[in-house]
């Protein structure tokens, strides 16, 4: 999964995305068919340093060790397709002082979950009871990926996901947008997705789906309301 900045982002500015338009107007919005959730910071909470606090002495070894060793970029190309045992024989090779620590990010890799963020799983959970069609789109891990569905019943739940580490292609890249789309038949301008990075919103509006971020789920519930949907 993607780490997210500490500062929130912020969103691009648009007003259209989830606006209806007046009755009077010639254009009409199309109504929202289908969600799509991003999973790590939306859907479950999840930092790796919830893990490294509890291995590390203080904050400024957890976060030197994130910005060094297991770095974001190194996490990604495991989100990107790379298996853990290579990800961990490479680095190992390269750190062997931090061995112990670096096979942590994969051997306990699900204490990095602190848990599902409850207001969103709501939301998805009122989705589905009102028959809306909810999938998810998300970088990561194909390995982890299993290990949460095993996990989480929610993620079991969606209709459909489109995982970065299965198909080899990760978010802002618009193929695997467009892939989402095309394999579940989904009409874009139809389609609302929520991401807690800006970067991944702006894509998914390049590719036509209305798309805001995520801030929490009392927030996408109003966006979500706003577009027709949980009103």
């Amino acid at each position: 999964m993607t780490e997210t900045p500490d500062s929130a982002p912020t969103a691009p500015t648009s007003s259209t995305t989830t606006t209806t338009p007046d009755a009077s107007s010639s254009t009409r919005v199309a109504s929202i068919s289908a969600v799509v959730f991003d999973v790590g910071g939306v859907l479950l909470d999840w930092n790796p340093r919830y893990l490294y606090r509890s291995l590390l002495p203080d904050e400024r070894s957890v976060e030197r060790f994130l910005a060094e060793v297991c770095t974001p970029e190194w996490n990604a190309a495991q989100d990107a397709g790379r298996s853990w045992a290579e990800a961990v024989a490479e680095l190992t090779a390269r750190f062997p002082e931090h061995a112990d620590l670096i096979r942590a990010y994969d051997e306990r890799w699900a204490e990095m979950v602190a848990g599902a963020l409850e207001d969103t799983v709501e939301v998805l959970s009122d989705l589905r009871a009102a028959g809306v069609p909810t999938y998810a789109l998300t970088n990561f891990s194909a390995e982890k990926w299993q290990v949460s569905l095993e996990r989480w019943e929610f993620l079991r739940a969606l209709d459909g996901a489109v995982v970065s580490g299965v198909e080899r292609v990760s978010k802002p890249a618009p193929e695997i947008y467009q892939l989402l789309l095309d394999r579940h038949d989904l009409a874009a301008d139809q389609t609302f997705y929520t991401d807690d990075l800006a970067v991944n919103v702006t894509a998914a509006r390049q590719v036509g789906m209305r798309a805001e971020v995520f801030v929490n789920g009392a927030t996408l519930r109003g966006q979500l309301a706003a577009g027709g949907l949980l009103a």
